[in-house]
């Protein structure tokens, strides 16, 4: 109630039924929900248990080259390319919060790219080189065309696969960013156990001692972990871009151009980048300027242009869910504490406060799904499911998302002591006071307080294309 609005003269006997079974407790509204989705610091820790175990595997695609680096150039080579794997992995984990990617997808790409991306192109690359050395040709040559073509190719070929067998596993560019990234950061351990063991300290310490091999790893290290360890995944999320869009739009021409467009970008800014080297090698002020001007204000422009998509994904929410707001799927606070992270993470503190445990679990679960149902709907809008098998799946995986969202709300819902009960019945809120009296109220032209509150039963949800209506086709 907003100080200084008149009640209005409309009293009911008693609140509309909500129809729905009541638990005496958030545990046990929890447990009668679907399975709550897994915190983003459980997914961290499986991602990074899993992804070790990964990158033990991989190191046998290095042991063929690794035989003249000697075993403990093999291991400096894993110990000191592993140690930015958690970060760049928390990074995306990050970028990827409104509607969190399965572990089961991130860490085949990320496999992908450690494992089948890096073997094709050291196969590639070292064969290339034979020949380009055959024909008194200067490997730079290999680094400039050869490289930037094969290992962008192969390093997207795992999300290109996954779009391919799973096309809902992506939901719009962050989710390709994200993939492509991951994919990238495989390659990019794999590739620096390479220069780190075997290249930077194995090489050094054969010709110059154990120290000067240590130096030579120190050197290594900042200038492709520290200085430049963002390059792979730089390069590989233009294809992410790609893929992105094309999940996105129902024209056939767009779908295909848009990843090659988003191939190239990246071949031509890998190959670039080599290029610099390549004649920063003898003039470090190309190198340099190359760094400083080119490569960093286009690496930051990306991070800005990912954290723009990713408030999008949360103004999108909002706007397609007020949709289901009017049908009476949602309140309008509900979907107003979705537009932004700040709103969630307040959302999830006052479950916590109101139903414990049970309730911030619920909560996030709750985010997870109404994200997913916003996106479901926004492809929708967009054609994306015009076959009509895929359409009656999309129907169906709706009204599962809704049957589990009423589950999640239940943890949650009128265990606030210090609300007033409230149904929402898609116009009009039924408020029970404190004298026990039911009056309607008209919503508040902006929702002032994320604080759910229980909803009538809406219609039931379309079991048909024919069914839908309105804007977003939904009634």
């Amino acid at each position: 109630m907003l100080p200084g609005v008149a009640v209005p003269n409309v009293i009911e006997a008693a609140e509309p039924s909500t129809g729905q079974q009541e638990y005496p407790t958030a545990a046990l509204a929890l447990a009668a929900a679907p399975p709550a989705k897994r915190s983003d610091r459980r997914r961290l820790w499986t991602l990074i248990g899993v992804m070790s175990f990964i990158a033990l595997c991989g190191v046998a695609v290095l042991t063929f080259f690794g035989f003249n680096g000697g075993l403990t150039g093999l291991v400096v080579g894993v110990v000191s390319a592993v140690v930015p794997v958690p970060l760049l992995v928390s990074c995306f984990l990050w970028l990827d919060r409104y509607e969190p990617e399965p572990v089961k997808y991130l860490i085949f790409v990320f496999g992908w790219g450690a494992c089948v991306a890096t073997a094709v192109a050291l196969a590639v690359n070292t064969t290339s080189a034979y020949f380009a050395d055959k024909a008194g040709l200067s490997e730079s040559l290999v680094a400039v065309l050869v490289a930037p073509l094969i290992e962008e190719s192969m390093k997207a070929l795992g999300p290109v696969l996954l779009i391919w067998r799973r096309p809902r596993a992506f939901s719009g560019i962050i989710d390709g960013i994200v993939y492509c990234g991951m994919s990238a950061a495989g390659f990019a351990m794999m590739e620096n156990i390479l220069y780190l063991g075997f290249k930077g300290y194995g090489e050094t310490a054969q010709k110059a001692g154990a120290a000067s091999g240590a130096a030579a790893l120190v050197g290594i290290f900042i200038v492709r972990i520290l200085l430049s360890g963002f390059a792979h995944p730089l390069f590989t999320s233009m294809t992410g871009i790609g893929l992105g869009v094309a999940s996105r739009t129902s024209n056939r021409a767009v779908r295909f151009l848009a990843p090659v467009a988003g191939l190239l970008l990246a071949m031509c800014l890998h190959g670039s980048w080599n290029l610099m080297s390549v004649i920063g090698s003898t003039t470090t002020i190309v190198l340099l300027y190359g760094y400083f001007a080119v490569m960093m204000p286009i690496f930051l422009a990306m991070v800005g242009f990912a954290l723009w998509l990713r408030a999008n994904e949360g103004r999108l929410t909002e706007r397609i869910l007020g949709e289901y707001a009017r049908a009476g799927w949602f309140s309008p606070p509900e979907v107003a504490a979705l537009g932004t992270l700040g709103r969630r993470i307040s959302a999830r503190r006052w479950a916590k406060r109101v139903a414990g445990d049970a309730g911030a679990k619920a909560m996030r679960a709750f985010q997870f799904d109404a994200t997913r149902l916003a996106l479901l709907r926004d492809g929708l809008y967009r054609g994306l499911d015009d076959e009509p098998k895929r359409r009656m799946e999309t129907l169906a995986e709706e009204r599962q998302l809704l049957t589990a969202l009423d589950a999640y709300r239940q943890v949650f819902v009128g265990r606030d002591p210090t609300a007033p009960r409230a149904v929402w019945d898609g116009a009009r809120y039924h408020i029970t006071f404190p004298d026990g009296v039911v009056r309607v109220l008209d919503p508040p032209p902006t929702p002032v307080v994320p604080v759910p509150v229980a909803v009538a039963p809406p219609p039931p949800p379309p079991t048909a294309p024919t069914a839908f209506a309105g804007p977003y086709g939904y009634r």
